[in-house]
């Protein structure tokens, strides 16, 4: 074991040979370098596949023999100063790695083939390697320094791979919103890193997390200082983990490549900021109000992120949302103490939801058989329907995903979901309520997401004589006539084929016009007579390099949720995750976890089920192609009155669809108080540096001027003068200067 731990450092280093080999290759050989692209994929997978062995042998020996191994050594040593770095090996730092490697692996895989049409393919791996260097290193290290310098290497990473088709101005502006963002968060990480070690004078976890308990307890250090210390830092993760107020960014950073959304902002970046909070716990328990503030951030996180994810028509942007509360319950869920409950989600959500974007990604790649290359159809679930016959592959795999999230058993998120509700009602029955309330909102639009993709018809890209394309689709609305307001009539080809926005037809048209779905071949092409003969593609399944890190992970969705299931409790009444956050010192108040009865568990699992099947009963009324008569009836005639009709629809159902679609209005908000506002100010900056500073310094030089130009002609060259002149001085200063001083003494005395 001793040997396992002590070249363990060794890890964040393996697969850095990737990215420089890449990188040296592309700027001095290119061409060469490019001709061996497959083996240089393949060798990055494999190298990563080696982190992930030694990840597994690490959680087997945490599990076995309950350890905790720590190397340290001096990097810099300058008086009392000394930066040191070191390799930290705890359950928590064993459970990042394990998620960081297999699903890094499947995600890598998964690329050889979704980015193999790209020119960047050899750019892509090489920034893929290099992020999971950084991000092995950064839950691996000892000391809050160290932590800081992966944080950001995980961060540069992000920006490189979230622009990495920089070429599109959208992907330029999404990026850099990422970096400003994180720029906010990460320079308040920074400064309470500089508070904490004014304080301490140590940056290593366990003697900051005993000097700062001392100092507290004997009353020798500023409260208020080390609250907003304490602040500064979870402010790190506030922006890393996209939380209220510094959520913005993620769903922009949906514009990268698939794989990136499934690997950073889904199992392991995003994640980021959970592990920082998890491993600062016992620093943030000795203070008080810190822990309340936490769980007020994941509450608000996770009822606005549920809210914003019910009307995006883009399925990354919703899946985005939905990451974005997802990680709300696990930041709510260490505010409340629950170190264990939070853990375990961040487990569960990592593969649940790396499964989802694999899984959106296959159906992106079949839409764009049918659309091209085109992000904003692509990707416009709106466009969407009818997958089924197309993708049943993926659509299994999207399926048990859509579950896993909804929180119905036994998937995996079930599990840890079901706990952390049942630890919120022990904390706060508001909070217990909003939590509850929120999961029942997951399940609708999880499963809205889930039919909109699948279900109904396939919506069939037109194309005109002309070649200019234009959508027409089939939208399941509960919006009743409100459907008019979705529909912009602009385009040429809408008005050829006379659209009536008025008569509620499946595709907004007097006539309709649909393939006939029910006579398919083997040809992956159908002909429509009435457009010229023109082919369109069918979408199509993804190959085995696509499909097999799916089951993977699809099998993880489906098991790995029994490792904290209470039946799954061993004699010392501990399960195995339980058993493995036994030798952490950072959850010592959190891993006694006692055995739970059998009927407060079903209790418990029925209540938050029977609301997940609520919210999926609401989505299939709402969405299901069977009811998509309702658009043509009006669901609400059979039970209500017109006037009340007119307000829900109107005033709540717009209200709701307005207030998710447009973000919330907090983007608004931040365009308009600080884009804006730092605009004005650098314009009124601008004005100021131009107008008054500039005029001040360009008038003392024309005044210094005109005063020289009149001086020179004093000077005529003539002793004479310059006696008079110098007589008339001292004239002035002895008969007015000196009597006024003499008199001002006389008065003084």
């Amino acid at each position: 074991m001793e040997h396992t731990y002590q070249y363990s450092w060794i890890i964040p280093f393996i697969t850095l040979p990737i990215p420089m080999v890449i990188g040296g290759g592309l700027l001095l050989f290119p061409t060469a370098t490019k001709k061996f692209r497959r083996m240089l994929s393949f060798l990055s997978v494999f190298l990563l596949s080696i982190v992930m062995l030694f990840a597994i042998n690490l959680l087997l020996q945490q599990i076995n023999r309950h350890s905790i191994y720590q190397s340290v050594w001096s990097w810099t040593i300058n008086n009392d100063f000394s930066l040191e770095f070191g390799f930290l090996i705890d359950p928590l730092t064993s459970i990042m790695l394990i998620l960081i490697t297999t699903v890094g692996m499947m995600v890598l895989i998964y690329s050889d083939n979704y980015m193999s049409h790209d020119k960047g393919y050899l750019r892509f791996f090489a920034y893929m390697s290099f992020f999971n260097s950084s991000m092995v290193g950064l839950v691996s290290s000892s000391n809050l320094i160290q932590i800081y310098f992966f944080w950001e290497l995980v961060g540069m990473c992000s920006y490189l791979l979230i622009g990495f088709w920089f070429t599109r101005p959208v992907v330029g502006n999404a990026c850099q919103k990422a970096f400003i963002t994180n720029r906010v968060g990460d320079f308040g990480f920074l400064l309470g890193i500089l508070g904490l070690y004014w304080i301490t004078g140590s940056l290593e976890f366990r003697d900051l997390f005993e000097i700062v308990k001392n100092l507290i307890h004997n009353n020798t250090v500023d409260l208020l200082f080390v609250t907003l210390c304490s602040l500064l830092l979870f402010s790190g993760a506030i922006a890393k983990s996209a939380q209220f107020p510094l959520h913005i960014w993620l769903p922009d950073a949906m514009e990268g490549p698939t794989p990136i959304s499934a690997l950073i902002h889904a199992a392991t970046m995003v994640a980021a900021g959970v592990f920082l909070v998890a491993r600062l716990l016992p620093l943030f328990r000795v203070i008080p109000y810190i822990m309340n503030f936490i769980a007020l951030i994941g509450l608000v996180t996770v009822l606005l992120g549920a809210t914003l994810a019910l009307a995006q028509k883009d399925i990354k942007k919703g899946l985005a949302y939905s990451t974005m509360s997802q990680l709300g319950y696990m930041i709510l869920a260490l505010g409340m103490g629950s170190a264990r409950s939070s853990l375990f989600h961040l487990i569960t959500h990592a593969y649940s939801k790396a499964l989802l974007f694999l899984g959106s990604g296959s159906i992106i790649h079949s839409m764009e058989a049918i659309v091209g290359y085109s992000p904003h159809k692509s990707q416009n679930m709106g466009l969407m329907g009818g997958l089924t016959k197309h993708v049943p592959i993926t659509k299994i795999y999207f399926l048990l995903g859509t579950l896993s999230l909804s929180g119905i058993p036994p998937f995996a998120s079930f599990w840890s979901k079901d706990e952390i509700l049942s630890d919120s009602w022990l904390y706060s029955p508001i909070f217990a309520i909003i939590a509850c309330y929120t999961a029942g909102l997951t399940a609708f639009y999880m499963f809205r997401i889930y039919l909109l993709t699948f279900e109904g018809h396939l919506n069939i890209h037109f194309q005109d004589y002309s070649g200019k394309k234009s959508s027409s689709f089939y939208s399941i609305s509960l919006w009743g006539k409100g459907g008019s307001r979705l529909i912009k009539k602009t385009n040429s080809f809408l008005t050829f084929l006379k659209i009536n926005t008025n008569k509620r037809a499946s595709f907004f048209l007097k006539k309709t016009y649909r393939a006939d779905l029910n006579v398919r071949k083997s040809s992956s092409t159908f002909h429509i007579s009435y457009l010229n003969n023109i082919f369109f593609p069918y979408p199509q399944e993804a190959n085995n390099t696509m499909l097999v890190p799916m089951l993977v992970l699809a099998s993880f969705t489906l098991f790995i949720g029994f490792i904290g299931s209470p039946f799954n409790q061993e004699e010392e009444g501990l399960d195995i995750l339980s058993k493995l956050l036994i030798p952490s010192l950072y959850f010592l108040d959190q891993n006694s976890k006692e055995s739970t009865d059998c009927y407060q568990f079903l209790t418990n699992a029925t209540f938050s089920v029977s609301i997940a099947f609520f919210g999926i009963f609401i989505a299939s009324f709402l969405y299901k192609p069977v009811y998509s008569s309702l658009q043509n009836l009006d669901f609400l005639n059979l039970t209500v009155k017109k006037g009340f009709r007119k307000i829900l629809r109107d005033k709540i159902i717009y209200l709701i669809y307005d207030w998710s679609y447009n973000r919330g209005y907090i983007d608004a908000l931040y365009a308009k108080s600080l884009t804006s506002g730092l605009r004005r100010l650098a314009e009124f900056t601008h004005f100021f540096d131009k107008q008054v500073i500039d005029r001040i310094i360009n008038g003392l030089g024309f005044s210094s001027f005109f005063l020289g130009e009149g001086i020179k002609y004093l000077g005529g060259g003539r002793i004479s003068s310059y006696l008079l002149f110098y007589l008339f001085s001292i004239f002035i200063f002895l008969f007015l200067v000196v009597p006024f001083y003499l008199n001002f003494e006389s008065n003084t005395m």
